[in-house]
């Protein structure tokens, strides 16, 4: 039997470095900061760091627009720091992988200033320009070259004044897409990814890494709405290019080192079917992918920001077709939270009266599915959406600017407050709650981003040593998958699917059985479900009364019980 890959028993921690841990009092998190807390991360046990874009950067996306990528931006301090951080991870058993963003650059990367400056520049085909449309003068209302809709809302293409025409940014103006129809292109990043590499780092994070094939044609999109913008995404999302510059890419960066390294694909859009292709082994592409689906799922009739109650059958539905689908070719990522998604206690669970009971009955449900999981700082605490006031308060480019659309098409503003509120970035990105001193031991200054004010009661310290807290369950669902070789390994099979509060499933794996059943309510529940069981089976719970009687469970609010026979 072939040995299994070292990330199937593994827990990737991301760090969103601005947020994480200040050192100089800037009120911005930084590198040395995270270094001087990785204490944490070794007593939570996890085996991989994931970080967040470091490099050089105007910050227009929080470092998600680079404009250097081997340097590293003075904000979070030097290359010398990032060695230094490096090398005291690997001291402590514990991998680093990097943030990689190629879909697009910074407007202010000297691969873009050069594109720009002339159409005869050698670096002018680096990127997707584009004259006006047939009929339109530059500048003028519909004349952009496409349709095409940009993920932080308004059109994908900006005018360029000085040459008159217009270049693609799938994300924000300043965030160019790369053209990697061009092999100059592809070599440029291909080698970039080998220093990085050579300096010692274990992988890389590949943000919206499947949207980097476009259609040459650029055609327009289906019209969204009764608007003037379409949906571009069936012309750049996922488009069969794609597996031909990721298997490129694996050739060429990683070659015959494969399986010492971690490669991971954000994919917005990507079904089953494709996630299976990139991630199969024998294809050479990638490790495993993130796919939204799951985090899709309470979004309302006018997207993210018009949220509504989650229905569990479809959450089971959802997560339950991925682990089929991948169960035999392929590898899953298990997430709720990362940089982009709000807390997932204040959205799945109960961030009132059953916070820590809803918390880690998540966190436990998550945790034993077949897969790779992956903890966003924070979550480990439980920490809650933020109080954000008003549009003030908020920083996040992608809110701001879908605020200012739907404020200026006629909504309520107060209705759209509601949803960025709970569905907005910012939520992810408040300072990690180290203690109930000033801005929660985050920073000796004034934080970038409000603490939220729940720091008084919800911080790290505070749970260290109570054996009951968030913290502690979460790192005894580490110690389960580093133990037993069903978490990592075992197949799985979903029960109960149709009840509506009960999420329960098994795992099994040579002869031993792992049950995971939970209550994901605030009423009283009864599991029934196969097998004979006892209390004595129970390895973990997140509550201190366990009522197991053969097949029947009995489960207060939000109670969650790991069994193993």
């Amino acid at each position: 039997m072939t040995e299994a890959p070292w990330w199937t028993s593994a827990v990737v921690y991301q760090v969103y470095p601005r947020s994480f841990a200040d050192s100089d009092g800037d009120g911005v998190g930084d590198l040395p900061g995270l270094t001087a807390r990785l204490d944490h991360l070794q007593r939570l046990g996890v085996d991989v760091v994931w970080l967040s874009p470091v490099y050089a950067s105007p910050q227009a996306d929080n470092g998600y627009d680079i404009s250097d990528y081997q340097a590293v931006d003075p904000v979070f301090g030097t290359l010398e720091d990032f060695d230094r951080l490096l090398a005291d991870l690997h001291a402590r058993g514990m991998k680093l992988i990097m943030d990689l963003v190629v879909n697009h650059t910074s407007d202010e990367h000297p691969w873009f200033v050069a594109s720009r400056s002339a159409k005869d520049d050698p670096k002018r085909d680096w990127y997707w320009w584009r004259p006006p449309r047939p009929g339109f003068a530059a500048g003028e209302p519909g004349a952009e070259p496409t349709n095409w809709e940009s993920a932080f809302s308004g059109p994908a293409w900006t005018l360029d004044e000085t040459t008159g025409e217009y270049y693609l940014h799938l994300f924000d103006r300043k965030q160019p897409d790369l053209n990697w129809e061009n092999p100059e292109v592809r070599h440029a990043v291909h080698a970039m990814m080998r220093w990085w590499l050579d300096r010692g780092v274990d992988g890389f994070r590949m943000d919206v890494i499947n949207l980097i094939a476009k259609d040459p044609a650029l055609p327009d999109g289906a019209p969204i709405g009764r608007g003037a913008l379409g949906d571009g995404f069936p012309h750049f999302g996922t488009r069969p290019r794609c597996h031909d510059f990721l298997r490129e890419l694996h050739r060429e960066v990683f070659g015959d080192r494969r399986g010492r390294y971690l490669t991971v694909g954000e994919m917005p859009g990507v079904t089953w079917e494709q996630a299976r292709l990139f991630t199969d082994p024998a294809r050479g592409e990638l490790d495993m992918v993130f796919q939204f689906e799951h985090v899709s799922l309470d979004h309302g009739p006018g997207g993210k920001f018009d949220p509504e109650p989650l229905d569990l059958r479809d959450l089971k539905a959802s997560l339950g077709h991925w682990q089929r689908a991948l169960a035999e070719t392929g590898w899953n990522s298990l997430y709720w939270n990362n940089h982009d998604q709000p807390r997932v206690v204040s959205r799945f669970g109960d961030d009132g009266r059953w916070w820590r009971e809803s918390a880690t009955a998540l966190g436990t449900v998550l945790h034993l599915h077949r897969g790779t999981p992956y903890v966003y700082q924070g979550e480990e605490l439980g920490m809650t959406n933020a109080p954000f006031g008003g549009i003030d308060d908020l920083r996040d480019v992608e809110s701001l600017n879908h605020y200012r659309q739907a404020v200026a098409a006629g909504a309520d503003p107060e209705a759209v407050l509601r949803g960025l509120r709970a569905m907005g970035r910012d939520n992810a990105r408040t300072p990690v709650q180290w203690d109930a001193s000033h801005a929660a031991g985050f920073t000796t200054g004034e934080p970038w981003l409000p603490v939220n004010p729940n720091h008084s009661w919800l911080n790290a310290r505070a749970q260290y040593d109570d054996p009951r807290s968030v913290f502690h369950h979460y790192r005894r669902l580490i110690e389960l998958r580093h133990a037993l070789p069903v978490v990592a390994l075992g197949d799985f099979r979903m029960l109960l699917p149709d009840d509506p509060r009960v999420y329960a499933y098994t795992r099994s794996l040579d002869g031993t059985t792992l049950l995971v059943v939970a209550n994901l309510g605030g009423d009283d529940r009864v599991a029934v479900v196969d097998g004979e069981w006892s209390a004595a089976d129970v390895v973990l719970s997140n509550v201190d009364r366990v009522d197991v009687d053969g097949g029947r469970i009995a489960l207060g609010p939000w109670a969650a019980h790991v069994l193993v026979r």
